[in-house]
């Protein structure tokens, strides 16, 4: 009897269909996608190491930056606007993302941190996971309510396999363009893409950081009040990255007609910037100094010089992703609150690497589903804890300005509800 109902519900054509459907194109999307990222890694780690070999490299990222502009002024302009590209597909599906935007993201990033940008690599994955995934839409003559399930499982298999966090990788995919909403009809493409994608850069050799929280407080409420605290903390540190990195982009239009000019500008920043203070501790991906946030004190304007120099090599039109800077900023005001709020450092770091990023791109459940990937379960509820509260004390604000507003964080912001980011920003600059 049991195996009768089983076979009814899923022997039904429909069912069997899409299942079998989404697993093939899943399978094809992670082999593709996590090949891609297994490559970009590689390059990656070849780039910060040939740059702190040489670090007289650094003084080139002006050239550098002229040379990512040209690029993108002359071949790329139709694949500018990056991550928010890609939302704006999903929301509005026109025509397939030009799969030149996975070359020229690529070659982008690996060029800004060779030469000293302050950058990440989520962009990056994103951008080749969701541009790569398009090209399907075509070869398996997809209907156009596919394509947007096509471009969610690339998102989730770019950010999945970069990281190595497939179940966080797969919330991002379903999370990132509807704030407050989820989109469960993609959720077995999202998913099986991501799964695929991590096992794909796994099988390429290619390993990821390793974090790792020594110690955990009791569970009780006083702690959990400290870790509310941390969140608001974390929350408000997002806001100033968002703003900031909007901001400079914004000044940089206005002042520098031409946009090949503006990375080139901002090179000259970063570089004079990196000369004068006489360490490259804040360009790059930086990930020796998130994982000594997690052991030692480090100094506590770590994450404030992390802001300026992401937001002016992002601003000025560096190719890259926000997501590892947001590590950074996140474990080292984590490490920097240790001090004030008695809760272990470890702890704290790991719940700013998280929480930062879940204010910044409005995805607590994602960013909580990556701390249990990467930390463990242990460290769950607090984690759980600040990402929500950092969530809600960014308010409608974020890195990705094609963000729509699904379910509002409060019931006071009711009247922004299917607006875009961009447009609630301009908005209140109006008034």
């Amino acid at each position: 009897m049991r195996v009768s109902i089983i076979s009814k519900l899923f022997f039904r054509k429909p069912v069997a269909f899409f299942i079998l459907k989404w697993i093939l194109i899943s399978a094809v999307i992670g082999i593709l996608v996590g090949s891609a990222s297994a490559f970009f890694l590689i390059a990656l780690d070849w780039a910060t190491s040939l740059r702190e070999e040489n670090l007289w490299i650094i003084a080139l990222l002006p050239l550098a930056g002229l040379l990512v502009g040209l690029s993108y002024y002359l071949w790329g302009q139709n694949v500018e606007a990056g991550n928010n590209l890609l939302l704006e597909e999903i929301h509005h599906p026109e025509k397939t993302i030009p799969l030149k935007m996975a070359p020229l993201v690529l070659i982008g990033t690996v060029t800004t941190h060779l030469f000293g940008g302050s950058a990440g690599r989520e962009g990056t994955a994103l951008q080749m996971g969701a541009s790569i995934a398009d090209q399907l839409t075509k070869l398996f003559r997809l209907r156009p309510r596919d394509r947007r399930l096509l471009l969610i499982a690339g998102i989730a298999a770019g950010f999945g396999s970069v990281f190595g966090t497939p179940l966080a990788g797969a919330i991002f995919g379903l999370e990132v363009f509807l704030i407050g909403q989820l989109r469960y009809d993609a959720l077995f493409p999202a998913f099986a893409s991501s799964i695929f994608a991590d096992l794909a850069t796994r099988t390429w050799g290619v390993g990821h950081t390793s974090y790792q929280i020594d110690l955990l407080p009791e569970f009780n409420l006083l702690n959990i009040i400290y870790a509310i605290a941390a969140g608001i903390a974390f929350g408000l540190v997002s806001v100033a990255f968002s703003r900031s990195t909007h901001a400079i982009g914004s000044l940089f239009k206005q002042y520098i007609s031409y946009p090949p000019l503006r990375p080139f500008v901002g090179g000259c920043l970063v570089a004079l910037a990196v000369y004068f203070i006489g360490t490259t501790r804040y360009i790059g991906l930086g990930v020796p100094v998130i994982v000594e946030a997690f052991q030692t004190p480090v100094p506590a304007y770590d994450f404030a010089l992390k802001i300026l120099f992401t937001s002016v090599t992002l601003g000025a039109a560096f190719k890259g992703g926000e997501v590892t800077p947001l590590f950074f900023i996140g474990a080292t005001l984590g490490n920097a609150l240790s001090t004030i709020i008695p809760l272990p450092m470890g702890l704290l770091a790991g719940m700013g690497f998280v929480a930062v990023f879940a204010g910044a791109a409005n995805t607590p459940i994602a960013c909580t589903l990556m701390a249990i990937e990467l930390f463990g379960a242990e460290s769950a509820v607090f984690v759980a804890l600040a990402c929500v509260t950092a969530y809600f004390f960014s308010g409608h604000r974020g890195i990705y300005q094609s963000q729509v507003i699904g379910q509002p964080k409060h019931f006071i912001f009711g009247r922004e509800t299917g607006k875009r980011l961009s447009e609630i920003q301009k908005a209140k600059r109006k008034r």
